[in-house]
């Protein structure tokens, strides 16, 4: 009786360790599958960073905050950019304040609302693109400014143009 009831626990024992064995095999397998999942994923998401970082790069280069060579121009003539970049946007900017037309806007708003310039691009130490709009009809703008005196600013529109309506 002793022997069956060993040879009972002894298979009991071996189906214990087997169903074990199994179900150990399957969570490692689940989990190594997972794994590489998640590596494949991260894989692309590396691929999908470094063309943003590309893309980023691009439109950074007609731009004032990182054109080196316009940057010294004006701190050759003793201003400080950090300053300086902040003052123009302001200034043009502060364009949108005068009573009646926009001083720069070549067209008159036909909706009734006044133009106003909504977005500035200082492309380097003599252009700047604008984008303006009077909620309804909208446009872009070429201007070309100079530093006068220091602390003033004077624009000259080169090229504009508006938008069809659609």
């Amino acid at each position: 009786m002793k022997s069956k009831v060993f040879l009972y626990l002894f298979v009991f024992a071996l189906l214990l360790v087997l169903f074990q064995y199994v179900n150990s095999k399957n969570v490692f397998e689940s989990y190594e599958s997972k794994l590489n999942k998640s590596d494949e994923r991260a894989l692309t998401l590396k691929d999908s960073i470094m063309s943003l970082e590309d893309e980023l790069l691009d439109l950074m280069y007609f731009n004032l905050e990182n054109n080196d060579d316009a940057l010294s121009y004006f701190e050759r003539d003793g201003y400080d950019t950090s300053e300086l970049i902040p003052f123009i946007k302001d200034e043009i900017y502060r364009l949108n304040e005068t009573k009646g037309e926009h001083p720069l806007v070549p067209y008159a708003s036909m909706s009734g609302k006044k133009i106003l310039l909504n977005k500035v691009r200082l492309l380097n130490h003599k252009w700047i693109l604008a984008d303006f709009s009077d909620g309804k009809f909208w446009g872009e703008l070429f201007i070309t400014y100079e530093i006068v005196d220091k602390k003033e600013l004077k624009f000259k529109l080169v090229e504009s143009f508006m938008y069809p309506p659609q």
